[in-house]
């Protein structure tokens, strides 16, 4: 068991002194940069050196061994062969050392061997409650406190200054460029952290403790692959809770085959799709790019997070104007008209202004400047406008135009402190700092700027979320040891209160027909198998069945069809249940993810599942308010709320349906595989919901 002392593992943040084991007196090697780094920095806790070779390292007084350092280090970093990394982690553990940072290489990256020796490590530290980053690792690094636990060469290009973004990153060489590429930009970091091969510590303890960290202020993941999801979870809701904003650029995605699972849920929720998922739901924005992942931090810096996000938009080009207008469509950014009162007293000031959203000023404001500042004022004071994005080119950096600009631009800055202000335009670097230190974000691509401004507003709806209500708590579930049945499914769905249609299976042919009758024509029969999951694909299923006759023709058919398609299958009857007319089909599954465990889907019935794939996924349990907002989140859903003159769907049965699915999902373990309600007849309001047919698949034991 893992042990959870976050004050050791804050100490890796914030070290007072740092044991450097394999410390080089050169510089430019691997076990001399960490040294070189903190000293020409100026890191004031103290470093001690551990090399047997040498009695000074870099000036500072070297020592033989752990055993012989003057004090118990709060952090090391250890630099040695992979061959004595267990004799200096042990060293360390048994001294009291809070934790160490492990550059060395050559473990489970390499294979299986090299897996049972990483292993090694984590034990050894644990059994004094150390904690590891790495191995593999490139290290942490803290600006603020100017800790370089790192080798990473980027640092001669430039050191980060101190600011409020932390980067986490899975990959030693992409976090440092990460770090690099935000340097470049001017982005000031709280912290940079390389987990490497992540025997111990993972990104989501790293996570858990930048949130902690007064000093940042918007987090930076970058990850391949999630390896423990508890603590990733914990951090992301550590992270909502403090209001900290986090983007994620996740990558290696990857779709789970139809080969690999019977269940149609499970070849739709493929991996990417459940941690998209899953980052929706702690209201993490996932970014695509590099790009994507400085723009929105840095604007994310200002605090700013609109719950009701919209646009406003002054330009000094009509065709510029369009392109952003384009780009807040394709992101869903709001960008309503201003109100026509407003539009006619600008177009009195301006009468050739284009005043409706964008408001374009023309080149009219090179004479009158001042226009600039009317406008916009305008914009927020009577638009409501909750984010402005100011199209001003060239002319932002020209010095006729430049300084007046400016000028006005602070004037109406400083009357809303609360608005989002961001500019396009072209200037020095210089010119570019000084417009960021009035307030504004600066974006040479105002289409940039629109993804960035409406990420704002994913935060802030996130932030603002009530908490959810409770999901159902059910008790533990016995599963068969093999696939049920569809009766055996459907009774055990029965337990979490999930309701079908009125039903029975039937042995004999005379049976079927007393059930028919108890049950009301019409009817429907389908053939009864443990072994024959998907049961229309044999012709296993009969519709429309009205007669008595009908009855018993339909027996003999489908155990015929039973035999001969499926000759080994054990068959065990016909199911006789009562036709329901007059829903909306739709599927409700379940899909045991390798990572976040089970995960449900909704989705409509027919073309919209298997074409369109317009499906929602959430994280299991949950309750009924969230069941409620997956079904009205997918594009068909006008089909369940009355569109065309269709009745509404009980959409209250369907999430309750929906909410106590994901509960059975919990109470049913791990050998869970999948479930396939599919249809599920959602009927008109007051009417309730029926799982017309289901499917569930168990890890045979």
């Amino acid at each position: 068991m893992r042990p959870h002392d976050p004050a050791r593992i804050a100490k890796l943040l914030n070290p007072q002194s740092v044991a450097v084991i394999g410390a080089s007196d050169d510089p430019s090697r691997i076990g001399g940069r960490p040294i070189s780094y903190m000293l020409g920095q100026g890191y004031q806790g103290r470093i001690f050196p551990v090399n047997p070779n040498r009695t000074t390292v870099q000036g500072l007084t070297a020592y033989p061994s752990v055993a012989a350092l003057p004090e118990t280090p709060d952090i090391a970093i250890v630099i040695v062969p992979a061959s004595a990394a267990l004799d200096s982690v042990t060293a360390l553990a048994e001294r009291g050392c809070a934790a160490a940072i492990l550059f060395t290489a050559g473990f489970a990256e390499t294979g299986p061997e090299g897996a049972r020796e990483q292993q090694k490590l984590v034990d050894a530290a644990h059994k004094h409650g150390m904690r590891l980053i790495g191995p593999n690792s490139l290290g942490l690094i803290n600006p603020c406190n100017h800790f370089y636990g790192t080798f990473a060469t980027g640092c001669e290009l430039a050191f980060p200054k101190a600011g409020g973004v932390a980067i986490i990153s899975q990959s030693g060489a992409y976090g440092a460029h990460l770090m690099a590429v935000s340097t470049a930009n001017d982005i000031g970091l709280s912290a940079v952290i390389l987990t490497g091969n992540e025997a111990d510590l993972t990104v989501g303890d790293m996570l858990q403790m930048v949130v902690e960290d007064p000093a940042t202020k918007v987090i930076m993941l970058y990850s391949e692959g999630i390896k423990e999801s508890a603590g990733l979870l914990a951090g992301l809701d550590a992270a909502r809770r403090a209001r900290k904003p986090v983007l994620m650029m996740k990558v290696g995605r990857s779709a789970i085959g139809s080969a690999a699972a019977q269940s149609h849920t499970a070849s739709i929720a493929g991996d990417d799709r459940v941690t998209d998922a899953v980052l929706k739901e702690f209201g993490v924005v996932r970014v695509q790019t590099t790009e994507q992942m400085l723009d929105i931090a840095r604007l994310a810096t200002r605090g700013i997070y609109p719950a009701h996000n919209t646009l406003g938009v002054i330009t000094v080009s009509g065709g510029a104007g369009v392109i952003i207008s384009d780009a807040a469509d394709a992101v869903g950014l709001p960008m309503p008209e201003m109100p026509l009162d407003a539009q006619e007293r600008l177009l009195k000031l301006l009468p050739f202004a284009a005043p409706r959203n964008p408001v374009d000023v023309t080149a009219q404001f090179l004479n009158e400047m001042s226009l600039i500042s009317t406008f916009t004022d305008a914009l927020i004071a009577e638009g409501k406008y909750t984010s402005i994005l100011g199209f001003f080119t060239y002319t932002g950096g020209v010095a006729s135009v430049a300084p007046r600009l400016r000028e006005q631009l602070k004037i109406t800055r400083s009357k809303h402190p609360d608005c989002i202000f961001a500019l396009s335009l072209m200037a020095s670097r210089e010119q570019i700092r000084e417009y960021e230190n009035d307030g504004f974000a600066v974006f040479e691509d105002p289409s940039r700027a629109v993804v960035a401004i409406e990420a704002m507003g994913q935060f802030g709806r996130a932030f603002a979320k009530a908490p959810a209500l409770p999901a159902p708590k059910l008790a533990p579930i016995s599963l068969p040891t093999h696939n049920p049945s569809e009766a055996q499914a459907k009774q055990l769905l029965a337990q979490a209160g999930i309701a079908s249609a009125p039903e029975e299976v039937c042995t004999t042919i005379e049976a079927a027909v007393t059930a028919a009758q108890k049950i009301g024509f019409p009817v429907v029969m389908k053939i009864v198998s443990p072994d024959i999951l998907h049961k229309s694909e044999i012709g296993g299923v009969l519709l429309d069945i009205h007669h008595e006759a009908d009855v018993r023709e339909g027996f003999a058919l489908l155990m015929q069809r039973g035999k001969t398609a499926a000759p080994q299958a054990r068959l065990e009857g016909v199911l006789v249940a009562k036709q329901l007319k007059g829903g909306v089909e739709c599927i409700l599954g379940i899909h045991q993810d390798p990572v976040f465990g089970p995960v449900a889907m909704f989705g409509l019935g027919g073309i919209f599942v298997e074409i369109l794939q317009d499906v929602v996924l959430h994280r299991c349990p949950f309750g009924p308010d969230v069941a409620e907002e997956m079904i009205r989140s997918i594009k068909g859903s006008p089909l369940l709320l009355g569109a065309r003159g269709r009745p509404v769907a009980d959409i209250k049965a369907l999430s309750e349906m929906l909410s106590q699915l994901s509960a059975f999902a919990v109470a049913a373990g791990p050998r869970l595989q999948s479930i396939d309600l599919n249809p599920v007849l959602a009927m008109p309001q007051g009417q309730g919901a029926y799982a017309v047919d289901a499917v569930i698949e168990v890890t045979q034991g």
